[in-house]
């Protein structure tokens, strides 16, 4: 067993089975074990690999989509950029080369990166390091507790998807919570006794209507991050972006998967040592803001980016270089758009402070 295997073995034998959020909090965040505090788990060397890392086109996509949520609330002199879940730093870096285009803009920003990892901090850093602005004026936290009040723009991709999530089973005698518990040296579900109906926190339409056998996820942590980005933006004015991958409406079924050097495993079998992520209910996370924003999207990640313009960008870079350079380029931008890649499966979601236009990627005329 690895180090976060044996000390969640023995966590379970001393306090009895624990929830998936539990199970998957430990496994990913657990300071000395957990599978994000230990490594550098991006790229080909790694076990998945994300949209930054991909192609420079959509970190300087976004970048453009910021510069002019910047003006859309009146080009204030100071705005907060920050970033959830900032991998290696690379969507931070495209995003501040874009920024340069607007020299305005990018002398305006306080850039925060809210990253738990120490390994990922070092790198986030020595990604950074190149920039033009001044290096003291990046901020690192450990959690939103800590970001700065005043006008923000805030990106999350691929941040939602690893954040724990609950698991609640129908069954003949009524809804239980998937639990997690070992039995020798193997870790397998098992069920709690069932729950009381006010301690089911799914809709109503889910829990009155769904077949025995279902399984229902709820991400309490998603959604009481997406309130406090919601609050902030409410408050200081601004706007948040969502990319992840996951569904329009609230639903059953089991998304939770394990990754281990770009191939799924098993759940169970090495805690501590893969990836554990599960699909981001979109539906939950608007219900969870306040009325006090405005709510853009889910539209695809496919749809936003051609939206944005990323086949004339494509275009601009395939421009004066080889033929496998121009390959490559095309190749990218497929991966990062088509339906049978990343296109439909990844969502974008848009939260701004009312009264700002539609942003873009989220017009229908667009």
């Amino acid at each position: 067993m690895t180090a976060s295997s044996d000390h969640l073995a023995r966590r379970i034998r001393f306090e009895g089975p624990v929830s998936v959020a539990e199970f998957m909090a430990d496994a990913l965040y657990h300071p000395t074990h957990g599978y994000y505090m230990t490594r550098d788990p991006l790229g080909s060397g790694g076990d998945f690999t994300t949209a930054p890392e991909i192609s420079q086109m959509f970190g300087e996509l976004i970048g453009a989509w910021c510069t002019e949520r910047w003006q859309a609330i009146g080009l204030p002199e100071r705005i907060h950029m920050i970033e959830l879940g900032p991998g290696r730093g690379t969507l931070m870096a495209d995003v501040l080369r874009a920024a340069s285009v607007e020299p305005e803009f990018r002398r305006a920003l306080a850039v925060h990166l809210v990253e738990i990892s120490p390994v990922l901090r070092d790198v986030q850093r020595a990604t950074l390091s190149g920039e033009t602005i001044q290096f003291d004026s990046i901020h690192w936290h450990a959690g939103l507790e800590t970001l700065p009040m005043g006008p923000s723009l805030i990106v999350a991709n691929e941040f939602f998807d690893a954040l724990p999530i609950r698991q609640f089973e129908k069954t003949s005698a009524g809804w239980c919570e998937r639990l997690v518990t070992v039995e020798r040296e193997n870790f397998r579900f098992t069920l709690s006794p069932p729950l009381p109906a006010h301690e089911i926190p799914l809709l109503s339409g889910i829990r009155d209507t769904a077949e025995s056998g279902a399984i229902a996820e709820v991400r309490p942590a998603a959604a009481a991050a997406a309130a406090q980005i919601a609050a902030q933006i409410a408050r200081f004015g601004g706007s948040a972006l969502f990319i992840d991958y996951g569904h329009h409406l609230s639903g059953t079924g089991d998304t939770l998967q394990s990754l281990s050097e770009h191939a799924t495993t098993g759940v169970l079998c090495d805690p501590g040592a893969a990836d554990l992520t599960a699909h981001v209910d979109f539906d939950a996370i608007e219900r969870s803001v306040s009325a006090d924003v405005d709510v853009h999207g889910p539209v695809t990640q496919g749809v936003f980016l051609r939206r944005l313009g990323i086949e004339v960008r494509a275009e601009a870079l395939a421009r004066n270089t080889s033929a496998a350079k121009a390959n490559d380029i095309a190749k990218a931008g497929r991966r990062l758009v088509e339906n049978d890649q990343m296109g439909s499966l990844f969502k974008v979601m848009a939260l701004t402070s009312r009264d700002q236009s539609v942003p873009p990627g989220f017009d229908a005329a667009q």
